[in-house]
């Protein structure tokens, strides 16, 4: 495409100069931001003795960069629209980088979750821009391969983190995990500051508070109601049942208000949009598989297998390989395939991988977790890269900004959804399984009699007792994790119908 070259929705689109160094600078800010969201999760018992906290309370380091972001997020198109979208993300790179650093300095509780909050703040934009960013600077035709380059980031990021997060306390101290941040940050700013171009600015737009309160409210409560719920009992605790109403009440005035006021806080238009509402139906599920899966993995791995952490963190980085490589893939073969066949075969590997992981044992290898890992990270590449492209496929590029920021936050509280689903289960199902598995335990159980007979359980003596009790825990919590797993295949399987509803690109003038 040449300079000039039509936009499918009817816009120019001028090829940009400096593509190489721009999307340097972009995928330095994604990774960093996607990091971000789970290395600090493997270095939460050293700050919790650091810090003199209780369990509850350094949950909330987790907890004030997640809501933060949420709320946050859906900003991004407004303050793209008033402020430009260069000067705005170089807020937002530098912020995080700050805040970052005062992270790793804090000397108390109260001090490092008032930093995470200014964290998820400033790095709320940093995702929803660079995929707009990428968006802008790439031809039509080539949105595919940029949304491979973008998705290796969003993707990558959230699979490194406990890795990295891992080695760097394990080896050095958990401050660490926030200082890599410094030289990253700083790349990315300078980057942007040098070839980034900036973005017309709109000073009629108005900003619709009432309808941004609503939402922010709304968000804000729906995200504690899922961090904390598990913690609390759910809806046995007042402070989880008041979040609950107020996030539903909160969240239906908004959509009331959006469809009715005459300049709402997203664009109706938005919505009017077939391509971006499946799409941001298929991203929702996807967050909940990732996040979810990345959330199972390693108590699985630590607690339940007894791998350390740093081996933890090795033997799930080949899941980040696999969707790299599909990603790549895809980015190549795009034009050359409806892309909706790539989506199909994503959440077809994906499936398989699941299906494979909800027949583990305790005596699972390292190889069978690193090869269901691999084909799990095929499938989640194969199916981000096409949902990425087609969301955006038939969108007018005016609304790119808000779009992006609508679409990440659609796929942030999959992954925040599908994690207080899954982590609900397994403690629901780990009672049930006990409670199963504990019929079995009598004196007229042959196999259990034989056991006792040939080693240490015992039905009378209070050591032989604890051992049983264990094994019987240990077997439980295995099934669990199981049902969760064989629970995330089947939302793999149902949700795939919905790619008839998609428009390829193909089809779309410009192709």
């Amino acid at each position: 495409m040449t300079a000039g070259a039509a936009h499918p929705a009817g816009e120019v689109e001028a090829v940009e100069p400096h593509r190489g160094w721009i999307t340097l600078a972009v995928m330095l800010a994604t990774i960093m931001q996607g990091v971000d969201t789970t290395i600090a999760n493997v270095a939460l018992p050293h700050m919790q003795g650091s810090l003199s906290a209780t369990q509850d309370q350094i949950s909330w380091v987790l907890t004030s960069y997640i809501v933060a972001a949420a709320i946050f997020m859906p900003l991004t198109g407004f303050v793209t629209a008033r402020f430009g979208r260069k000067r705005v993300f170089l807020i937002g790179v530098a912020g995080f980088t700050v805040a970052s650093l005062l992270c790793g300095a804090a000397q108390s509780l109260e001090q490092i979750v008032l930093f995470r909050l200014l964290q998820g703040v400033f790095g709320a934009s940093l995702v929803p821009l660079s995929q707009a960013v990428l968006l802008d600077t790439y031809p039509v035709e080539k949105h595919a391969g940029a949304m491979a380059i973008w998705g290796v980031g969003v993707m990558v990021g959230p699979v490194l983190g406990p890795s990295l997060g891992g080695y760097l306390t394990e080896y050095y101290n958990w401050r660490w995990v926030f200082y890599i941040n410094l030289p990253v940050g700083l790349l990315a700013w300078f980057g942007l500051a040098v070839y980034g171009r900036e973005t017309p600015i709109d000073r009629e737009r108005r900003f619709d508070g009432l309808g941004f309160g609503l939402l922010a409210v709304g968000i804000g409560a729906l995200q504690l109601m899922l961090d904390r719920g598990e913690l609390l009992g759910w809806f046995a605790s007042p402070e989880v049942l008041v979040e609950a109403v107020v996030a539903g009440a909160c969240l239906y005035l908004f959509l009331a208000h959006m469809f009715t006021a005459e300049r709402p806080f997203f664009e109706a238009s938005l919505f009017r949009d077939r391509n971006f509402v499946v799409g941001s139906a298929f991203i929702f599920v996807f967050g909940a598989q990732l996040y979810s899966t990345l959330a199972l993995l390693p108590p699985f791995l630590h607690n339940l297998l007894g791998y350390p952490i740093v081996d933890v963190g090795l033997i799930l980085a080949p899941r980040g390989l696999g969707s790299m490589v599909a990603m790549i893939l895809v980015g190549r073969l795009a034009r050359r395939f409806d892309i909706r066949h790539f989506v199909l075969l994503g959440l077809g590997l994906t499936s398989l991988a699941l299906w494979e992981m909800s027949l583990f044992t305790q005596d699972v290898s390292v190889g069978q977790v690193v090869r269901t890992g691999l084909v799990q990270g095929l499938g989640l590449g194969f199916s981000f890269v096409p949902l990425s492209t087609i969301a955006f496929s038939t969108l007018p590029a005016r609304y790119r900004d808000e779009g992006s920021g609508l679409f990440s936050l659609v796929r942030n509280l999959g992954g925040s959804i599908g994690i207080s689903v899954v982590i609900s289960r397994l403690s629901e199902n780990l009672q049930a399984n006990h409670a199963g598995l504990a019929t079995f335990v009598h004196p007229f159980n042959l196999a259990l009699r034989e056991a006792t007979e040939r080693g240490p359980l015992s039905l009378t003596e209070p050591g032989g007792l604890a051992l049983l009790e264990a094994e019987v825990t240990n077997q439980a919590a295995m099934l669990s994790y199981l049902q969760d797993f064989r629970f995330l295949m089947w939302i793999s399987l149902i949700i795939s119908p919905l790619i008839l509803l998609l428009r390829s690109p193909r089809h779309l003038g410009g192709r």
